[in-house]
C-alpha cells in the first residue's frame, strides 16, 4: 500500500520493493555506508568496514522471505531510502536503513522510521521494534535513543573471518540490540 508523507518531507512516497528495485537498492545503501560516496552523509562506516554492505542476492534475500518487506522510499520518482522490516513473532525487525547521503540531516530518516514503526504495529501487530547496530557507533545509537530505542547491552558478535562481503577494519565490533515499545 503507497502512503504519502504529510510534513517536512511531503512528497514522499512507502512502496514495498520489487525485483526490479535491487540494483538501484544495492547503490542507494553503498552509497549511505561505504566508500567515498558515504562521507558526504553522517551515517558512513567506511572508517570501520571496507567491501560492500550488501549484495543484490543479499537484497533478493529479504524481498523473497515471506515474513519481510523491503520499504521503499521514493521522491520526485527517485528512489532516496529505504529500510527492512521482518515479521518475528511479538516484535518486528529493522534493517537494510538507508537514505542517500545527500539528503541526510533533513529530517528523512525520522518520518522513514516512524512509518516502518506504523507499518509494523498495524500490519502485524507487533508490540516492539528490534534492530542490532554495531556498537562502536556511538552516534547512530544517540540517534535511535532520540526516536526511542533503547541499548539493552546485548551483543553479538561480528562475524569475523566471512569477508564475503565487509571487511573489518578494527578488532572490536559487535552488534547491540536497540529495542523501542510500539505500543
Amino acid at each position: 500500500m503507497d502512503t504519502t508523507a504529510t510534513d517536512s518531507c511531503a512528497g514522499v512516497v512507502f512502496r514495498d520493493a520489487t525485483e526490479a528495485d535491487v540494483d538501484t537498492l544495492v547503490a542507494l545503501i553503498e552509497s549511505a555506508y561505504r566508500g567515498d560516496s558515504s562521507r558526504s552523509g553522517w551515517t558512513t562506516e567506511a572508517d570501520i568496514l571496507k567491501g560492500q554492505r550488501t549484495d543484490p542476492q543479499g537484497v533478493l534475500e529479504v524481498l523473497r522471505s515471506p515474513d519481510s518487506r523491503l520499504l521503499t522510499v521514493e521522491r520526485d520518482g527517485r528512489v532516496v531510502g529505504c529500510c527492512q522490516l521482518e515479521h518475528r513473532g511479538d516484535h518486528a525487525y529493522f534493517g537494510l536503513f538507508a537514505v542517500s547521503p545527500a539528503l541526510q540531516g533533513a529530517g528523512l530518516g525520522k518520518v522513514i522510521i516512524a512509518e516502518a514503526e506504523r507499518q509494523a504495529r498495524e500490519t502485524w501487530g507487533a508490540s516492539e521494534m528490534h534492530m542490532t547496530v554495531i556498537s562502536v557507533r556511538e552516534d547512530l545509537i544517540a540517534w535511535y535513543e532520540r526516536r526511542g530505542y533503547r541499548r539493552t547491552g546485548r551483543m553479538t558478535p561480528y562475524p569475523y573471518g566471512d569477508e564475503h562481503l565487509s571487511i573489518p577494519q578494527r578488532p572490536d565490533l559487535q552488534f547491540e540490540l536497540l529495542v523501542k515499545a510500539l505500543v
